[in-house]
């Protein structure tokens, strides 16, 4: 029997879900107003299910009695569809039901269907579902095609869930059906270049066409056709997500200094940046090699001090986030998670760091295209998903960042990132001839299918439908479970060797992990969600919360005994076995054998040409003013600098005692920290530093100054809080649009070639990093012509420094009145991609540029200032320059300033007013000292460009003139309030 049981808020004023419905049609320009009433509701099958029970579960589990009120009916009563008495139009208000389709990952349920077991009840199943009565704010009824078009727009996403408008139309829920095992082949061999690529395109394989023709001559020597996991395992194998093969490929690259062949241009530019300086310091016998192991594992890992290692990786979940954003986010953050406890034999995660690419949240409506969720539907899924997975297990976010650009609007983009903990005899694992492959998790269900390769295709307005099934839901509680047992087996030495499930599922791992050995796999033996998958959606399916390892036969039993202590499913899954063959077999019978050499080396290298052509610089034509506040005002309030609060108080960032410099410092509490510092062995005061750089607007510029300065801004931000330069490494993000282009493909490698020069010029290595490419939308015109929205090319540095005592750590508020304000470093006329240029929509100018000796030369005087204790507050200069870091040390420290533009340290005297103000030139900070640590800061940055160029007082004014002119002249307040206004949410 299928009981309903529906959880009502006890009053008006808590039914948050309605007020958070009629605010967003409010802001999406609905018709009309609304007025709604919400109720969450279970599903509960069983067939000894009776009233009682039903009532038990209700009132014992799934309700709060303080808050909640039940009804209990079984399916179809009429009391489940009436209106609440809370909602004043109930004779007119239209019910709606939004819930999982069937297979999708439900947690909730999963968790409530473990629980009711565990009270005694025997039942068949659970699921969850949202329900909703909606009216005209006037009490008019809604049409229930009106119903649907709402609740399609701002309730449900149908990449993963339906809406019924009305009583549910079933009284069972579906359950699954029994699986016929059949073995299915791909006729593959008599396919000419053109069925090939259909093949590779409605099969949802996104290989080249040289790629497929490789497959279909290997099936024609071995005279047989593929099976159809066979072709899924090359797919997942061969992926842009899984093998990189873009950045990894040969490239044919021209310029305005000429040409250059790559023969694999990853490696011979940030790969090689790291090898070149780990070859320097071999060589130097004062010089310490602190690199453990870089773009080998999961996540990159180095030293930390005599006893543990660090592991740090960032992934991307940008695809996956657009079609369904609290899902994808909610999994880019647990799959990061799992790259780190997958790195060498497990590492502890100690903190997360999230970065987020947005259209504006007020986009209009109407110009949205179709397909193409609304930006602050995304922007509030994705904050959720990301919120969610961190907070449930247990694990700060400490670090991170937002940018909005109109280009984001058909691809957001979402950056997850994880540090971890291992101890130093576990930082590195090879699985053994003969040892168990060994499943550890979650079950296996629908969630997730094509993942890897969906994430390698275009996104178009049809994606929701055709790639849903790609998108996958996260059970953060599981993976916490997970995590417990892996860290005492792990110190127990049960297993030799670890991996997450990420792209590709089984596939990707156990083809990763016995790429040097060879591999037999048992499919039917995989725990399922439910009954019917095919062998082949056991193999490729990404669902979440699922480890591999590799167990040695006379460890099984311990391991299978530890994690039945934690709840925890253990199943074998086949062994590892030294033929170099990949062998999956169901039910006894084979259904693919492959080479492990013909799946890890057996794809065409990807051959393309690229080109780069510079901008011609331009002149900026810069406005004329009396004075600067309101532009002060208006960068300070733009989305990319304001305060990000309203998405930082939803992360628990002091969960594990070792918060030191959390993300918003200041006497409130609410000024923007430079970077975070971590202390991970809460015996020790070493600490670590995380931090991020990031500014596409100078791509539009030069991509290699782009890089080069998100290189810069993320060392300098570790730089301003006591990181030591020498000890800070970085990863690279790139997310690019169709690398198919020549002019695409040759902004990255110009990129990436200011990665290169820019780590061995401040002997700050890459450890780790992922490219997620293809970041473009189309759509139909209004004309029927196809057109597209590409991103703007986006790197993101994100940068892990070490600090050896966490108590000289420096914050950016100010602390005392009569401390003096030094700025550091050059300023140059560089406002080209400014957020000067941005609120006043100018174009032209220079952008940033690096000078890497004198940046380098900064960042250790700075470093030594601050060993010295000679600064009571530091402040990179970013995003607003001069000015804007000024006010934000104000405001956060609640004391004014009073500052003089012409002491500013500037490249030439003909620098205006308006560049010393808000040039974004890189390597610059603004320092406090007290009058006592004078001499001892000057004589620190004796060989670096420096000046005094004023003071902190006790006022709520910051001011700053130029000669006996005031350009900028703000009470705090105002400041602070304009900065804190457009997220406030």
């Amino acid at each position: 029997m299928l009981w309903e049981i529906d959880l009502h808020p006890r009053h008006a004023e808590d039914d948050r879900a309605a007020a958070q419905l009629v605010a967003d049609a409010a802001d999406l320009h609905w018709d009309e107003p609304l007025q709604a009433a919400s109720a969450r509701s279970y599903l509960v099958q069983g067939e000894a299910l009776n009233a009682e029970s039903a009532e038990k579960l209700a009132g014992e589990l799934f309700s709060d009695p303080v808050v909640e009120t039940a009804i209990v009916a079984p399916i179809g009563d009429a009391s489940l569809h009436a209106t609440p008495q809370r909602l004043e139009a109930s004779e007119n208000a239209q019910l709606v039901h939004v819930l999982l389709k069937p297979g999708v990952m439900d947690p909730v349920a999963q968790s409530a269907e473990a629980a009711a077991r565990d009270f005694g009840l025997e039942i068949d199943a659970v699921r969850t579902l949202r329900k909703y009565w909606i009216a005209g704010e006037d009490s008019s009824k809604l049409s229930e095609e009106k119903a649907q078009q709402l609740a399609t727009r701002l309730l449900a996403n149908d990449a993963i869930e339906q809406v019924v408008v009305g009583p549910l139309p079933f009284d069972r829920l579906q359950l699954g059906g029994d699986y016929k095992f059949e073995i299915r082949t791909t006729p593959i061999r008599e396919l000419d270049d053109e069925g090939l690529m259909r093949l590779s395109r409605e099969g949802q394989l996104y290989l080249q066409l040289a790629e497929m023709q490789t497959i279909r001559q290997l099936y024609t020597d071995m005279q047989r056709d593929p099976t159809d996991i066979e072709l899924e395992t090359i797919a997942q194998t061969w992926s842009e997500h899984c093998s990189h093969k873009t950045l990894a490929g040969r490239i044919a690259y021209k310029d305005e200094n000429g040409e250059r062949q790559f023969d694999n241009m990853l490696k011979e530019t940030i790969f090689e940046a790291t090898q070149h300086l780990r070859r320097q310091w071999a060589k130097d016998e004062t010089q310490d090699d602190w690199c453990v192991s870089v773009f080998k594992d999961n996540a990159g890992i180095v030293r930390f001090d005599d006893q543990f290692n660090l592991a740090f990786k960032v992934e991307t979940h940008n695809h996956p986030s657009a079609l369904e954003p609290y899902g994808g986010a909610n999994t880019g953050m647990g799959g990061v998670i799992r790259d780190t406890i997958g790195t060498g034999l497990g590492a502890k995660p100690i903190c997360n760091t999230d970065v987020f690419c947005f259209a504006p949240p007020d986009t209009p409506p109407e110009s949205l295209p179709p397909g193409v969720l609304h930006p602050k539907l995304v922007m509030r899924g994705v904050v959720e998903g990301v919120r969610d997975y961190g907070n449930r297990m247990g694990i700060p976010t400490v670090n991170g960042s937002v940018f909005f650009d109109s280009r984001y609007l058909g691809n957001p983009l979402v950056y997850c990132g994880n540090v971890g903990l291992i101890p130093k005899d576990k930082s590195f694992k090879e699985p053994q001839p003969g040892d168990f492959i060994v499943a550890v998790g979650g079950r296996t269900g629908r969630d997730g299918i094509h993942g890897a390769t969906f994430s390698s295709a275009e996104l178009t307005s049809e994606s929701e439908s055709l790639s849903g099934g790609a998108v996958q839901i996260g059970n953060a509680i599981e993976e916490k479970k997970v995590l417990d047992v892996l860290l005492a087996a792990r110190d127990q030495n049960l297993f030799t060797s670890i991996t997450d499930c990420g792209a590709g599922g089984f596939s990707s791992a156990v083809g990763e992990m016995g790429e040097e050995l060879g591999a037999e796999v048992w499919l039917e033996r995989a725990p399922t969600k439910y009954a019917g998958l095919t062998y082949t959606e056991i193999w490729i399916s990404e669902a979440q919360e699922r480890m591999v390892l590799s167990v040695p036969e006379e460890k099984w039993e311990a391991v299978c005994s530890l994690c039945e202590s934690e709840d925890v499913e253990a199943t074998i899954l086949g062994k590892f076995e030294p033929t170099g063959r990949l062998v999956l077999k169901y039910a006894g019978e084979t259904v693919a054998d492959l080479s492990m050499d013909f799946l890890h080396n057996g794809r065409p290298p990807v051959i393309r040409e690229a080109n780069y052509k510079p901008l011609a610089t331009k002149p900026i034509s810069l406005p004329e003013r009396d004075n600067h506040n309101d532009d002060l005002l208006n960068i300070l309030g733009s989305l990319n600098v304001a305060s990000k609060e309203w998405i930082i108080r939803q992360y628990d960032h002091e969960v594990q005692g070792g918060s030191v410099v959390k993300p918003l410092v200041g006497v409130a509490s609410d000024g923007p920290s430079d970077a975070a510092i971590v202390r991970p062995v809460l015996t020790s005061r070493r600490g670590v530093v995380i931090s991020n750089g990031m500014n596409p607007c100078y791509g539009d510029y030069d991509p290699y100054h782009m890089a080069a300065s998100a290189i810069d801004e993320a060392i300098r931000n570790c730089v301003a809080v006591g990181a030591d330069p020498t000890r800070i490494a970085i990863l690279d993000n790139f997310c690019w649009g169709d690398c198919e282009r020549n002019e695409t493909l040759g902004s990255l490698v110009r990129a990436a070639l200011a990665c290169h020069d820019l780590s061995i010029a401040f002997g700050t290595p890459f450890i780790s990093g992922k490219d997620s490419l293809n970041n473009e939308f189309s759509y139909a015109g209004p004309d029927g012509k196809k057109e597209t929205i590409a991103i703007p090319p986006t790197l993101l540095i994100s940068a892990m420094g070490q600090i050896a005592d966490v108590a000289s750590a420096v914050t950016m508020d100010l602390k005392q009145s009569g401390n003096l304000l030094y700025l550091v470093g050059n300023t140059d006329d560089e406002l080209g991609g400014s957020h000067f240029s941005l609120v006043n929509d100018l174009q032209g100018g220079r952008p940033p540029q690096v000078n890497t000796q004198s940046a380098l030369q900064t960042f250790h005087a700075i470093h030594n200032a601050i060993n010295q204790g000679c600064l009571a507050a530091c402040h990179d200069l970013s995003e607003g320059g001069l000015a804007v870091a000024a006010a934000e040390m104000a405001f956060a420290g609640g004391l004014g300033a009073e500052i003089s533009l012409a002491a500013v340290p500037a490249e030439g005297d003909s620098i205006c007013a308006t560049t010393r103000l808000f040039s974004e030139s890189n390597s610059r900070f603004l320092c406090e000292v007290p009058p006592e640590k004078q001499q001892a800061f000057e004589a620190a940055m004796s060989e670096v460009a420096h000046a005094q160029v004023g003071a902190v007082n006790e006022t709520d004014r910051l001011t700053i003139s130029e000669s006996a002119k005031r350009q900028v002249d703000c009470s705090l307040s105002e400041l602070k309030a304009a900065w804190q206004a457009p997220l406030d949410w």
